[in-house]
């Protein structure tokens, strides 16, 4: 891998330029500005310093005592007046960091939940732990691409200053230091470049870490019923060993970079020692000029050798460039259904519900779940929906809500506002009971009433009571509250919203059949028109049509009266 090719730097800008062209990009540049400024007064100090330590030690080394503390007064005064800068230059730079970090995250989060990118960014296999570029990817890359920026500059502006001071006192030992470092540079290049991957495959097994011990946190219940806890402590050192594997691999290339950088250190110390001491033999420069000629030989080597002695953090700098570029082209690419070439189903928004001629395929393009299913769902009038396990049932949910379109035919529905959807196993969020019901529009003002009275209405009078009031929101609610729960729950947020239609998938499973019926009442009470998935015959008596996928791409769409004459329900699925 090329460690700085063009490639690289396309990538750089991808993630750093947005932010200093966005709404903020007078206040950063303002901030930058200053920092650059900061950094100027930073180098004209050290220069300064240069020559008080000249004269400091040329005093010390002739015994000129009244020099010696009037030297020692200034450089004192130059050390008091120094500090405060450098203080405010750390602290400036921190504080364009955090707005940098603010605003990037914030970019990010809003492209992931564009389009449901989100969703869609589950069927990349390039793209692993988007959580974690979100949250810890981001964070490494402003703290690191602004120091760098700095780095870079103050090498530059070090180099201007020390330059001429370095040739006025030896212009061979100037060339030397440029000739030393070009040398250190290209060896540190051929040395580290396998760092830059392993550093790569190191961010993402600590995230593939971390990410299986949260899923046993996520699941614990589930794993505790199947008794998994070998399989998943096998799986989660698994993980742990290919990390530990990679991060061997990490070490021992850092300790070969490491051989060649500290022996290059280490030469940097007797360099200008033996070019200088000549000169100061033969009583050409006053012994003070030795120690400022080291100094400018260490500063002006420093500001060439940027690499050489950066390089362990770039290696890890440019991994986290790389990830996070490439999970920014992710959530910009366009999906698969989208691309040119590629057959998708249409959508159009209307008023009512229908499917004209839809053929629906796998995600993958390789098989056809539907062939040529056309329908409308007539306002009043409901629909069921039944099959085998694999006929395409969710598929078809999935396609109805926009998250599927591998196929062809029209899709006619109303805005996704207009629409809910209950799936068998209901979403809860992170947050009080009063947002567990209001879900998705949490901000949504609704008194609490009106929220009890639902509670009541889907036979959960005394929740409330039981976990605290509406507003308690350190809940676990998944394990808080039986799936049964979790399901009247979610018809509490559909009682709630009154979508004109809503899409039930498998949504009363997990209910008895008292409570089942119940809630079918509550909803056919309602202008809602409803769609069901489901297979107990229970449910048969509030649709009027019926939708049954064969299981071979064929269909059939029947009444629910003569559908009941001649079919029973499976458990199938």
């Amino acid at each position: 891998m090329n460690t700085f090719n063009r490639q690289l730097w396309q990538r750089l800008l991808i993630i750093a330029k947005p932010y200093w062209f966005s709404q903020e990009k007078w206040g950063a540049r303002g901030l930058l500005a200053i920092l650059v400024l900061l950094l100027l007064m930073v180098n004209g100090i050290n220069v300064f310093i240069s020559f008080v330590s000249r004269d400091f030690m040329t005093a010390l080394s002739s015994k000129q005592a009244d020099k010696f503390f009037h030297v020692f007064l200034v450089y004192a005064g130059v050390l008091i007046l120094g500090t405060p800068i450098v203080v405010f230059y750390r602290y400036v730079q921190h504080k364009l960091g955090l707005y940098w970090r603010r605003w990037l995250t914030n970019h990010f989060l809003e492209l992931y939940f564009r389009n449901r990118a989100f969703y869609q960014i589950n069927s990349n296999s390039s793209i692993d732990n988007p959580d974690e570029r979100i949250s810890q990817d981001v964070n490494t890359f402003t703290t690191s691409a602004l120091s760098y920026l700095l780095t870079i500059l103050d090498s530059f502006i070090t180099l201007i200053s020390f330059i001429g001071i370095l040739w006025s006192i030896s212009s061979n030992l100037a060339i030397i230091n440029v000739i030393y470092s070009l040398f250190g540079t290209i060896i540190t290049v051929w040395f580290g470049k396998r760092l830059i991957g392993l550093n790569f495959n190191q961010l993402r097994r600590e995230a593939d870490f971390r990410y299986k011990l949260v899923n046993v946190r996520d699941n614990a219940e589930m794993i505790a019923f199947f008794g998994g806890e070998t399989q998943e402590l096998f799986q989660i050192r698994q993980r742990f060993n290919e990390a530990l594997k990679n991060f061997n691999f990490l070490i021992g290339w850092q300790r070969n970079l490491r051989f060649f950088t500290t022996g290059y250190n280490y030469f940097i110390a007797l360099i200008p020692s033996v070019v200088i001491a000549p000169l100061y033999f033969a009583g050409k420069v006053e012994f003070g000029v030795v120690g400022q000629a080291d100094l400018a030989f260490s500063q002006v080597l420093s500001a060439l050798s940027l690499i050489v002695s950066e390089f362990q953090g770039l290696s890890a700098f440019i991994a986290e460039i790389n990830r996070l570029s490439t999970f920014a082209q992710a959530l910009d690419k366009p999906t698969l259904a989208f691309q040119s070439g590629v057959t998708v189903i249409d959508t159009r928004i209307d008023s009512y519900l229908a499917l004209e001629h839809v053929t629906l395929l796998t995600p993958d393009y390789r098989r056809t779940l539907i062939r040529d299913l056309s329908l409308t769902v007539e306002p009043g009038a409901r629909l069921l929906i039944n099959g085998p396990s694999g006929s395409g049932k969710s598929s078809l949910v999935r396609a109805l809500a926009g998250l599927r379109n591998a196929g062809t035919g029209l899709i006619i529905r109303p805005e996704l506002e207009e629409m809910l959807f209950l799936p068998q196993r209901p979403y809860m969020i992170l947050g009080s009971l009063r947002s567990q019901l209001l879900y998705p529009k949490t901000s949504s003002q609704i008194p609490e009433e009106k929220l009890y009275s639902i509670l009541e209405q889907v036979n959960l009078k005394d929740l409330p009571e039981r976990v605290g009031g509406l507003d308690v929101d350190d809940l676990d609610w998944a394990n808080v509250l039986s799936l049964g729960e979790q399901q009247r729950l979610a018809f509490a947020r559909l009682l709630l919203t009154l979508p004109r239609y809503a899409i039930l998938d498998e949504a009363t499973s997990a209910l008895d059949l008292e409570n089942e019926a119940w809630l079918y009442q509550q909803v056919q009470a309602t202008p809602t028109i409803f769609i069901s998935i489901a297979h107990r015959t229970s449910l048969l008596k509030y649709h009027q049509q019926i939708l049954e996928l064969k299981g071979d791409s064929s269909w059939e769409l029947t009444s629910a009266e003569n559908y009941s004459k001649i079919n029973i329900f499976t458990d199938a699925e």
